[in-house]
């Protein structure tokens, strides 16, 4: 078993019962981003279950060299990471239900309104308990573990970041082990730029990919309004109001924002000390 090498796409939590069975077999798991195997395997014809494991068995012969061993978190670890899950999925449906509450308000009779208004907010009322419950059991979850409770404390000192991005920086990030710098997590983000420019013809502005992990991305967003624009003083207030008084879109000028916090978390981690606020920075 020890000389068998398995790849999977990665598919999120339904990979889960496939990487406790590797586990316990001892099995190495490379679990590969689905894009990255279809884009490699040329054109294809024609899709079912054989011929995509075809793909992926060709897929690892050839590029083998590159594989990266999957290893299941701690057991702490995996259960804020299932918690959070959990979390995000109840939040969806808190946000689906209030919007039935606000949007049908105009549009159906009073009497319909109220009735379903009522079984509604029962439903978010329901929803609200238990985020409330997952709140609680994942602050004790890294208050019992010393190395996370360090990460939350030092993550917190950087202005704009809150507890949500917090956790979900940490579980992401498998505790900033699965990362080598902030560079890296922000191209999983989805707040890199990248150029798309090909010979004399075609020049357009940089831009950020829609290849991106949308919920941290949203977050991260959250975050740099928060510093950019609520707050009223600080370097990334500053930064944010200077360049768009130079004439520079908002949207790009926050996107850096974000770029610039997620370099500042991995900072604070990477060198173990809080956040200074008083440490000079040059922007351009």
């Amino acid at each position: 078993m020890s000389e068998i090498l398995l790849c999977a796409e990665h598919t999120g939590h339904y990979n889960y019962p496939l990487c406790c069975a590797c586990g316990d077999m001892k099995v190495d798991l490379w679990l590969e981003n689905p894009a990255q195997i279809k884009y490699s395997s040329g054109i294809q014809r024609g899709k079912n279950d054989k011929l995509d494991a075809r793909e992926i068995a060709a897929y690892t012969l050839r590029f083998q060299d590159r594989a990266r061993l999957f290893a299941l978190p701690e057991k702490r670890m995996a259960s804020v990471k299932l918690l959070v899950s959990e979390r995000d999925m109840y939040m969806a449906d808190k946000a689906k239900y209030q919007g039935q509450v606000t949007d049908d308000k105009r549009f159906t009779s009073k009497d319909d309104y109220e009735a379903k208004c009522k079984r509604l907010k029962r439903q978010i009322g329901d929803l609200e308990t238990s985020i409330v419950e997952i709140e609680h059991a994942i602050e004790k979850l890294v208050d019992e573990d010393e190395s996370l409770e360090r990460q939350r404390a030092l993550l917190l000192s950087v202005d704009g970041v809150g507890q949500q991005t917090v956790i979900k920086m940490i579980v992401t990030t498998n505790a900033f082990r699965d990362f080598r710098n902030g560079r890296q997590f922000c191209c999983h983000a989805g707040v890199a730029p990248f150029s798309y420019n090909s010979g004399s013809s075609i020049r357009s502005k940089s831009r950020v990919s829609n290849r991106a992990d949308k919920n941290i991305k949203t977050l991260l967003h959250m975050a740099a309004l928060s510093v950019a624009t609520r707050q009223k003083s600080g370097d990334l207030h500053e930064y944010y109001t200077r360049k768009v008084a130079e004439g520079k879109n908002k949207m790009p000028v926050l996107n850096a924002v974000r770029a610039k916090l997620v370099l500042r978390m991995f900072a604070v981690i990477k060198f173990n000390v809080f956040y200074d606020r008083n440490h000079a920075f040059e922007f351009a």
